[in-house]
């Protein structure tokens, strides 16, 4: 680096999880010391063993620790670090943060507060936007937030409407309102969750453009007065307004498009003097129509992709800007090479609604190969928590052509495993090959119009709860080879009596299969499935990875099996099945039944209904808030509200009960049959 007079030799990256580790890369490539930060919740994180230093900052809430200014500066202060880096969310798009850190007499990496500042309230940013020509959603943005001023303001644009966090992003605070009568829940709900993840319960109001694409444009700017684009990113694969698919460039891009967006974007980023990595984002409409969304001033999660077809480390243009280097490139520069994809891989069980999912990580398994990319911020051993966001990893693929880099990225979730918490990977192994997607046809109402509210994996196939049983009972066998001092392993599977059986028991699908086990040769099995039998070999087994041939077919999978619980990863599907031999299963269901529980650990935002309150099946009854979501649980039965077992306020672990429902008496049918006479 060129000597200035910004002092970066030290960077304290204010973050967590893959991010922070990503950062942490590549300042230790460029020479830098660097120092993490954790809350009790993050002792054991990659990134605090990453970083040559790391200080504590707090408990595990958000609140508390990442989200706390000043906690950030004492770690600086005693770290003796020189600079900030703040990644993405927690305080990176916060101008007050910014200008403490420069107060302190440290480098922020990252814009000026004054820009922070312009574009952080989505109201004033729109407005200002607006007064510069550039187009924008029709809406309301204004200082009043009454209700009452909200409802005429929708009525006035005209149904459906997105509601959403003035100060903030990532699906958090936005609520899509489709009718009148749903607007004060919406708004309710919106700015709690906005105040509770941005400190801020500010709203607007837009116009539902309901089928367009979501493209950004990657800007680039230094304190010499050049300014730059990167091209755009498509993030129209998205579910509850969370991004889910990104790639570069977008599918339906032309270059006198580009050249119109990219002015647009740079111009936006003049306006409010930005500099340093930011996102100008728009929705795109079939006919070509663009409309600016907001700003984010602030490296963006899906940054990856556009590196790959630059060829640059927005991280490190970060650094040398912060520096107060010249960018060092010229729009004629900026050559985009090929194509590029990211998934994000999240904590989550799309079978159950996409609700997050928490607990330890018993085997977490990345695949590596040409143009595949993974950024991760965790690893076997680790535990997903329920404070911070549900994304565990990127898996990133770039190729010469859309499909090439497509297909990369399917081959590179199929060869992934993570068991322990539940992940989305299945959903976007599937994602990756719907027609509509892989013709780039997708718009942001995709995932709505595919899948609905919930991803509904196909059954597994007898096969593969053979294949499940097989690795069982070799497991079995090995354990019991270890225990005994004498056993060879060419004794393992023989018995001199009655030929050995070994028979599990795995609920799935809702009902109960018997499997039966017999070996007939070296690592050769007979095994029934309910009344079929399969020709079962393992070819190789290693301890974490299995082939099989299963009646004539090969198959190959990542397993993890514990003595009673096997994890099986297959190209295709991650199955986990509880052997019920010997094990005292669990009682019914209590769904239906009025006992409603967390179906996560969380906080318990609000409880809607008091006791002795009468409710109908659909009626919102708690509000829970989990990896900064918050999710709403309904009555499933007509009834009245018989006990209140939670505060609200609290934090409540998974399966506990808030409260219960007295189900309303089915009329017998003698009433029945008198009423209807």
């Amino acid at each position: 680096m060129t000597a200035c007079s910004n002092d970066i030799s030290t960077v304290l990256i204010a973050n967590r999880g893959e991010i922070a580790l990503r950062i942490l890369r590549t300042a230790k490539t460029m020479g830098l010391k660097t120092v993490a930060v954790y809350s009790d919740a993050d002792a054991e994180a990659l990134h605090v063993k990453f970083a040559d230093a790391a200080v504590r900052i707090g408990p595990p809430p958000v609140g508390e620790s990442y989200l706390s200014a000043d906690a950030i500066l004492a770690a600086a202060k005693t770290s003796g670090a020189t600079a900030i880096h703040p990644g993405y969310g927690f305080l990176s798009e916060n101008a007050k943060f910014a200008q403490a850190v420069a107060d302190a007499g440290l480098t922020f990496i990252g814009p000026p507060p004054s820009a922070i500042d312009a574009m952080g309230d989505k109201a004033r940013a729109k407005r200002r936007m607006i007064g510069a020509g550039i187009p924008c959603v029709p809406g309301y943005e204004g200082e009043n937030q009454s209700e009452k001023v909200f409802s005429d303001a929708a009525a006035k644009t005209g149904y459906p409407v997105m509601v959403k966090a003035a100060a903030g992003g990532g699906g958090r605070g936005m609520r899509l309102v489709e009718k009148a009568e749903d607007l004060p829940a919406a708004l309710k709900l919106a700015r709690s969750e906005a105040q509770n993840a941005f400190g801020n319960g500010d709203l607007i109001l837009e116009k539902a453009i309901l089928r367009p694409r979501h493209v950004e444009v990657q800007v680039f700017g230094d304190t010499h007065g050049n300014m730059i684009h990167l091209g755009e990113r498509d993030c129209s694969v998205q579910r509850r307004h969370q991004k889910i698919i990104e790639e570069a460039p977008c599918p339906v891009m032309t270059p006198e498009l580009r050249r119109r967006m990219g002015e647009a974007a740079v111009n936006v980023a003049r306006t409010v003097g930005y500099v340093g990595a930011g996102t100008v984002e728009f929705l795109l409409d079939e006919v070509g129509r663009f409309y600016f969304l907001e700003m984010n001033t602030r490296l963006q999660v899906e940054h990856p992709v556009t590196e790959m077809i630059t060829g640059l480390d927005l991280v490190a243009l970060q650094f040398r800007v912060a520096h107060g280097e010249k960018l060092g490139l010229s729009q004629q520069d900026i050559r985009l090479d090929g194509h590029a994809m990211e998934v994000r891989l999240y904590a989550e069980e799309p079978e159950a609604g996409f609700l997050p999912s928490t607990g330890d990580i018993h085997l977490f398994r990345m695949p590596d190969g040409e143009g595949v990319r993974v950024d991760a911020g965790v690893a076997t051993g680790a535990v997903v928590s329920p404070f911070y966001d549900a994304m565990i990893a990127k898996l990133i693929a770039h190729g010469a052509t859309r499909d090439e880099a497509r297909q990369r990225l399917v081959a590179a979730l199929s060869a992934s495993a993570v068991f322990g918490p539940h992940t989305n990977r299945d959903f976007l192994i599937d994602t990756l090959q719907q027609p509509a997607f892989a013709d780039g046809k997708a718009t942001t109402a995709f995932i709505g119009d595919t899948y609905g509210d919930k991803f509904a994996p196909p059954p597994a196939p007898d096969t593969l709860l053979a294949a499940a049983a097989v690795v069982q009972h070799a497991c079995a066998l090995l354990r019991a080879k270890a225990s005994t001092l004498s056993m060879t392993t060419e004794l393992l599977d023989w018995s001199s009596a009655t030929p050995l059986q070994t028979i599990v028991e795995y609920e799935t699908a809702g009902s109960l299969r018997k499997i039966s086990v017999r070996p007939k040769g070296r690592q050769a099995y007979n095994v029934t499935v309910g009344d079929k039998r399969h020709d079962v070999s393992v070819a190789a087994m290693d301890g974490e990875t299995v082939r099989f041939l299963i009646d004539g077919q090969t198959l190959s999978a990542t397993y993890r099996e514990d003595g009673r619980t096997v994890f099986l990863a297959t190209p295709q599907q991650t199955l986990e099945f509880t052997n019920l031999v010997s094990f005292i299963r669990p009682k019914t269901s209590t769904a239906g039944l009025g006992v409603i529980l967390a179906p996560m650990h969380g906080k318990l935002v609000d409880i809607c209904v008091k006791e002795g309150a009468s409710v109908k099946r659909g009626d919102r009854l708690a509000v829970l808030e989990a990896m900064k979501m918050q999710h709403e649980l309904t009555a499933e039965v007509d009834g009245r509200v018989a006990r209140v077992a939670a505060e609200a306020g609290s934090q409540i672990a998974v399966q506990s009960l808030i409260l219960e429902i007295e189900p309303n008496a089915e009329p017998t049918a003698a009433k029945a049959a008198g009423e209807a006479a």
